[in-house]
């Protein structure tokens, strides 16, 4: 095994350490964010919960509060995602396909308004300006190259909107991105989950409820490397840069995956 083999075993062992035991709600946030169908009946979800050991009640106790604070809809005993966990699916569509505009040097900067802010409105901008691949160069201060589309994620523009004065056009010192978007250590990240994903693919036509278990928690594990791709122009990214074989990889596990979970959890109703 080499030295790059060794770290690539690390950095994988703290991707998956890092995904805490999923409980009721990220199960069944996690089955429908990654499902072909838009919408799965109840008795799926619960099949999906007892894969990590969570009991039906604890399910469908979990599906009642997800309706009654607008993360779902339930219609004629089907699910489906609504409210902040729609917002999230699409948030994840956008960073799937890394969509970009041509950049022309200049760097969106968005600085925080002196106005009393509560502690829920604090919040609300960090989870936006993450959102928008925003970094914190100082407190209040939030910026990022400006080669994203002004469209993105609008729920999360507004709420940096209503805080924040937007400064369009500016320059910035070159190495200014390096100080803020730690690209060299995704991209040993993203090397780390293709060498994962290599060796899960394949996979048989059936598979046992602890293969299941694993590639759930490896797909959660490359969705939230990809949530975390700065996304930067190719002018300040390093070379190679492993973001779009990533995707590519992760695009074909996730089909063979799905088709293999949905019919497990479809065999069982």
């Amino acid at each position: 095994m080499t030295d790059i083999d060794v770290r690539n075993d690390i950095h994988l062992a703290a991707f998956l350490a890092d995904i805490r035991p999923l409980g009721a709600r990220s199960v069944i946030a996690s089955t429908l964010l990654g499902a072909e169908a838009a919408r799965m009946p109840a008795e799926r979800l619960v099949r999906a919960g007892a894969l990590f050991g969570i009991a039906d009640g604890a399910i469908r106790t979990a599906l009642w509060r997800m309706v009654s604070a607008g993360e779902l809809i339930a219609e004629n005993g089907l699910y489906e995602l609504a409210g902040r966990l729609l917002a999230r699916q699409r948030r994840f569509s956008d960073n799937a396909a890394a969509r970009r505009r041509t950049w022309d040097g200049t760097w969106e900067i968005d600085i925080v308004e002196p106005a009393p802010r509560s502690a829920s409105a604090r919040q609300d901008l960090r989870v936006a300006a993450r959102a928008l691949h925003l970094a914190e160069l100082r407190e209040g201060v939030w910026l990022r190259p400006d080669n994203l589309d002004p469209a993105r994620s609008p729920e999360h523009r507004a709420t940096i909107d209503a805080q924040c004065a937007a400064l369009v056009g500016a320059k910035a010192p070159e190495d200014l991105s390096d100080r803020l978007f730690d690209a060299p250590g995704w991209a040993v990240g993203a090397r780390s989950l293709i060498d994962a994903l290599d060796d899960a693919s394949n996979p048989p036509d059936e598979l046992g409820p602890g293969d299941l278990t694993a590639g759930f928690r490896l797909s959660i594990a490359v969705v939230r490397h990809l949530d975390a791709d700065p996304l930067l122009p190719d002018e300040l990214l390093p070379t190679p840069w492993p973001g779009l074989e990533l995707r590519d990889r992760y695009a074909d596990y996730h089909r063979a995956y799905e088709h293999r979970f949905a019919a497990w959890l479809s065999n069982s109703t």
